[in-house]
C-alpha cells in the first residue's frame, strides 16, 4: 500500500505544533532521538524530519509528497509546489526594522538603505513594488545584531512578540509578510496518495474547525427562547432540547472564538442563565 511522505521541521519553532496537530488528528507516531523519519502505526503516513529550509526544494523533487512549512520559507525559494491548506500557528511576520534612535516617516526612508536579511528575494521585491531601492545583504542567523556591529542600516526578519528586536534597540517599521505554517504539496501526486492526502486534510480541516469555535449550553426562559434562537448562529441552527423545568428550555449552539466574549454578553442581556462553555475536540460537517 502507498505511504504518503510527510516532511516536518525536525527542529524550530514548527516542529512542536506539526507533531501535535499530527497527534490531534488521531495519527499515531513514534519519535525517537535524532531519527530522520519514522512511519504512523494507524494511518498510511511516513514522516521525514528534514532543515525547514530543504523542505521547499524537497517537495519540488517529488523526495517528499507534501509538507509543513512556513509561508515565509516556501514564498522565498520560489519553488514549483503547491499550498494546500493554512494551518494556523507558527504565526509571525516578516517586518522591516530600524535602530529605535532613527526618525521614521514613511517607506520612502528606506531609500538607499543598507538592509540586512535572510529573505532577499521577499525583501527585494517588495521594494520593487514600491519604486525603492535599497542595498540588500543577505546573511543567516542574528540578524537583529547586523544594525549594532555597522554591517547595515536596518534589518527585516521575522517578528512575533517583538520581543527580540526590543532587546537589541530596534523598532519595527514595515510589515513585508503575514506568514504562518502551511501543508505544501509536490505538484504531481499519483491518484493513490492524492486520497491519502484529501483524508489527510479531511482531518486537519476537523481539527482546525474545532480550535476556532466553542461548545455552549444554556438554560432560556421560554418567553425569551425566539428572540435567543434569532440571536445565536449555530453551525446550522441550535439545539433546543426540553428540561424538567416546564417554564424553559436548554439550547446547545456553537459559537466561533474570535466572537465569543460578544455573543455571550449578548446572551446575557437577552435573558440566557447558566451558561455552560466546553471545547471542541473536532468539527466534522
Amino acid at each position: 500500500m502507498d505511504k504518503l511522505k510527510i516532511a516536518i521541521q525536525k527542529s524550530g519553532r514548527l516542529y512542536e505544533d506539526s507533531i501535535k496537530m499530527l497527534k490531534d488528528c488521531s495519527i499515531e507516531i513514534n519519535i525517537g532521538i535524532d531519527k530522520l523519519k519514522t512511519t504512523a502505526m494507524n494511518f498510511p503516513l511516513e514522516i521525514l524530519f528534514l532543515r525547514d529550509d530543504d523542505i521547499p526544494q524537497y517537495l519540488e523533487d517529488g523526495v517528499a509528497d507534501i509538507g509543513i512549512v512556513g509561508k515565509n520559507v516556501l514564498l522565498e525559494k520560489r519553488k514549483k509546489i503547491k499550498i494546500k491548506e493554512t494551518l494556523g500557528f507558527g504565526k509571525c511576520r516578516l517586518s522591516i526594522a530600524i535602530p529605535k534612535s532613527s526618525k521614521y516617516h514613511d517607506i520612502e526612508d528606506l531609500h538607499g538603505k543598507k538592509i540586512a536579511t535572510s529573505y532577499p528575494f521577499l525583501v527585494q521585491e517588495f521594494f520593487m513594488e514600491r519604486c525603492i531601492s535599497a542595498e540588500i545583504h543577505e546573511i543567516s542567523g542574528a540578524v537583529e545584531i547586523a544594525p549594532g556591529i555597522g554591517l547595515a542600516d536596518c534589518i527585516c526578519d521575522l517578528v512575533s512578540s517583538g520581543s527580540t528586536l526590543f532587546m537589541n534597540g530596534l523598532k519595527e517599521v514595515e510589515t513585508v509578510l503575514q506568514s504562518e505554517a502551511v501543508l505544501a504539496s509536490h505538484l504531481n501526486l499519483c491518484s493513490s496518495k492524492n486520497i491519502i492526502m484529501d483524508k489527510l486534510l479531511f482531518r486537519i480541516r476537523a481539527v482546525k474547525r474545532a480550535k476556532n469555535n466553542k461548545y455552549i449550553l444554556l438554560n432560556v426562559p421560554n418567553d425569551r427562547l425566539d428572540k435567543i434562537i434569532s440571536y445565536l448562529p449555530g453551525i446550522k441552527s441550535p439545539v433546543i432540547l426540553p428540561l424538567a423545568n416546564s417554564e424553559c428550555s436548554a439550547v446547545h449552539s456553537v459559537v466561533n472564538e474570535n466572537d465569543f466574549w460578544g455573543i455571550i454578553e449578548n446572551l446575557k442581556s437577552l435573558g440566557a442563565q447558566d451558561i455552560l462553555v466546553l471545547p471542541i475536540e473536532k468539527i466534522v460537517l
